[in-house]
């Protein structure tokens, strides 16, 4: 009787066991899935009317929070139970984002947009200072 009364609780812990391990797979093939489908988290006509000078800047723009997503996830898997909390807090944003320079990159493509150099952004003519008229006396009368 001693032999069976310690098989008996085991089984319940196996079984629990195996519940999750089959559990972790089913949801690993979900992961693979997400990523394929960033573009359902964004809106395609997002940057058709964009000329390439604002789809210049969106582009770096995505791509400076894409990179700080990855960190942030990067980050929280460090941790005890990292991986849930950056699949939980990041992972949306992140594929949303994935998603929007997608469509951004399309209509950079189309607009056969090109990159600007860096020293031509500063280049040109200077801008004349503005003068500001002094403003009116509180008196009334005025000061000679």
């Amino acid at each position: 009787m001693t032999v069976s009364a310690s098989v008996v609780p085991a089984l319940p812990r196996a079984a629990s066991a195996l519940a999750c391990l089959v559990l972790g797979l089913a949801l690993s093939g979900c992961a693979d899935m997400s990523d394929s489908m960033t573009t359902a988290f964004a809106d395609p006509a997002q940057y058709d009317l964009y000329d390439c000078k604002q789809l210049e800047a969106a582009r770096k723009t995505l791509d400076t929070r894409a990179a700080q997503l990855q960190g942030l996830m990067a980050k929280a898997e460090t941790g005890t139970g990292g991986v849930v909390v950056a699949e939980l807090a990041y992972r949306n944003d992140y594929l949303a984002v994935r998603g929007q320079s997608h469509f951004a990159e399309q209509a950079w493509r189309k607009n056969h947009c090109h990159e600007t150099p860096p020293g031509a952004a500063t280049a040109g003519p200077p801008t004349p200072p503005v003068i500001k008229p002094a403003p009116p006396s509180r008196s009334g009368s005025a000061v000679y």
